[in-house]
């Protein structure tokens, strides 16, 4: 291991250590799953980790995340969210993933006082700084730590230490709720996201990785990373998948000739909407 990640791992085993009863804000992907972890390892049983049940979460990714908790004996508890019920998260605006954090975070510190633990932390990483990120904002009104930020850990970094550590989930691909498949302006309802988590689903059993079904009412619109795309470029299998979509509910099928983009919903955002 480099010496500046040695350093940087060292500083994050540093905070987790000055902060004994934790909650922490598990998803599965990648960077929850290493602080998790690591946690663990340096907190034992003076940390737990929270997965947020909802409909913007497919059940694939919820058994991922479980599976892996289990596996290396992370202490969890499944709580549920209701952000869905939230008209202000319902309808889809640019503030949506505000309302949702805030929704997982206000259900965090439910538990929290239920189960008598000090400090809340999310996997934030260094490089979700740049991003449009709303969320930020609700962890910051809670009061939620971000462990992995403080000790300098970007995104590569976190994937690095948890290859090196044999964790699974080193290369996993990003997995981003369901809800940001869909449209702004569009509402977010089960139904809208049981067609998104279908048709990935479908896609996913084709042996694709990188990946999004974007939901734009009646329109499918795919992402599919480029390296990847040549295993959909042929008639037969275009159609296959048009079928297969279509009888889930969509009326349109389209590839976008662009290939998969993490965040391409934000585009239709204006600059000022995007600075906030």
């Amino acid at each position: 291991m480099e010496i500046l990640l040695q350093e940087k791992q060292a500083s994050l085993d540093q905070l987790l250590r000055e902060h004994p009863e934790l909650l922490i804000a598990y998803s599965g992907g990648v960077d929850s799953a290493y602080l998790a972890w690591r946690a663990h390892e340096i907190l034992g049983s003076r940390m737990l980790a929270i997965i947020a049940d909802s409909p913007s979460l497919s059940r694939r990714h919820l058994e991922e995340a479980v599976t892996f908790a289990r596996r290396h004996g992370i202490p969890l508890e499944i709580i549920l969210t209701s952000e869905l019920d939230n008209p202000d998260y319902a309808k889809n605006d640019s503030q949506r993933c505000f309302h949702c954090k805030n929704e997982l975070f206000t259900v965090m510190k439910a538990a929290q006082s239920r189960l008598g633990y000090r400090h809340l932390a999310y996997g934030m990483n260094l490089d979700d700084r740049g991003d449009f990120r709303p969320g930020q904002k609700a962890a910051h009104l809670h009061g939620v730590l971000a462990p992995l930020v403080d000790a300098g850990l970007t995104k590569s970094d976190i994937r690095a230490l948890a290859r090196i550590a044999g964790l699974d989930v080193w290369d996993k691909p990003a997995a981003p709720c369901l809800s940001s498949r869909v449209a702004y302006g569009q509402a977010v309802t089960p139904q809208v996201l049981s067609q998104v988590e279908r048709a990935e689903d479908y896609l996913r059993s084709l042996g694709l990785r990188q990946f999004r079904v974007r939901h734009h009412g009646e329109i499918a619109r795919l992402e599919i990373d480029r390296e990847e795309m040549a295993t959909v470029l042929s008639v037969g299998m275009l159609e296959t998948i048009s079928t297969r979509l279509k009888a889930i509910g969509f009326q349109h099928v389209a590839l976008d000739c662009g290939g998969f983009e993490s965040g391409s919903m934000n585009r239709a955002l204006s600059p000022e909407t995007l600075k906030v």
